[in-house]
């Protein structure tokens, strides 16, 4: 932990030193709550590191800055040192885009980006994710040739607006089908890649998980787009297209803390109960993902409304009891 606490110190340094101003030593160890004597030990090290730091005399006091356009290498990157320093920091951010098909490219980017740091710089930095640390869904790789390939052709046929014959194995039907589309974007959500696209034969856009297209080919006719939402699945908790219900649930109050400091989506309202529970009001399709969402609370989630989805949600939980009264 002290390291821990090492680290996240001299970072706040960094980006206290980035200002216009600078920061005297004082008031960087009052900011941090440390002692001067630590401060003068943390410019130290960042300095050793590689990190431009330079004291200025102004008006009787030493004014410590960080210089922003010490190396060529930086300039040529257009980034500040703090830009370029968290974009480096931040590739524990983006591990989930592994299983996509722009691994390559982002490693690729993020070496580049490490190229313009010092040595010493690279191994500050690298204790940074020991700190902080982004968890992503379960991911696949991405290990068949063909599936890559299908992903290059989609990208292809966003970009021009090329239609596509595809098949497709359905999980619902188990079995394969040919569809005629019109690929409009791909999205990358909850560890698998997705394809939205316009389905002339349903008059409606439909979502087909990349992993299942089980062949691929463009044609040289092109279709015109139309506008599009700009967040994909606007009225989903998932990857579901379709138009939203206002759904009411109820949180008994040993659950309505966690619920209450969450935004699990755009439309949400809370409202509380005399009991200390709350009302949660969401604008969101009726989908597996709503569903499997209020099941995730157990007995401390109710469905007010519709009464559509309560009894869907008094189905699962009976089919789930049925379950464990065999055994």
């Amino acid at each position: 932990m002290p390291r821990n606490a090492e680290v996240i110190r001299q970072w706040s340094i960094l980006r206290e030193l980035e200002g216009a101003r600078g920061a005297t030593i004082d008031d960087l160890a009052e900011r941090t709550g440390v002692t001067t004597r630590t401060i003068r030990r943390d410019l130290e090290a960042l300095q050793a590191a590689g990190f431009p730091l330079f004291d200025d005399l102004v008006d009787g006091k030493r004014y410590w800055r960080l210089e922003q356009k010490a190396f060529r290498r930086l300039d040529a990157t257009g980034f500040t040192l703090g830009e370029l320093s968290a974009l480096y920091f931040s590739r524990t951010l983006v591990e989930c885009l592994a299983a996509t098909p722009f691994q390559r490219d982002v490693a690729t980017a993020f070496d580049k980006l490490s190229a313009a740091l010092t040595s010493g710089m690279r191994q500050f930095l690298d204790r940074l994710p020991l700190v902080f640390e982004a968890k992503g869904a379960p991911a696949r790789g991405l290990d068949d040739r063909a599936e890559r390939e299908h992903i290059a052709k989609l990208l292809d046929a966003t970009l021009h607006h090329r239609r596509a014959q595809m098949t497709y194995f359905s999980l619902s039907s188990q079995r394969e089908k040919d569809y005629l589309i019109e690929p409009y974007r791909l999205i990358y959500s909850q560890g698998g890649l997705y394809l939205l696209a316009w389905v002339p034969e349903y008059t409606a856009f439909r979502t087909f998980a990349v992993e299942r297209i089980r062949g691929l080919s463009l044609q040289e006719d092109r279709f015109t787009p139309v506008d599009l939402p700009e967040e994909t699945f606007a009225h989903s908790l998932g990857i579901n297209e379709g138009p939203p219900e206002r759904m009411e649930i109820s949180f008994d109050r040993q659950i309505a803390p966690y619920v209450r400091e969450r935004r699990w989506h755009p439309s949400q309202h809370i409202a509380e109960t005399p009991d200390g529970g709350i009302i949660v009001r969401l604008d969101v399709t009726n989908d597996w993902a709503l569903r499997s969402w209020i099941l995730s609370f157990g007995p401390l989630a109710k469905v007010l409304s519709p009464a559509s989805l309560s009894n869907q949600i008094k189905d699962e939980t009976a089919r789930a009891a049925a379950r464990y009264a065999l055994e």
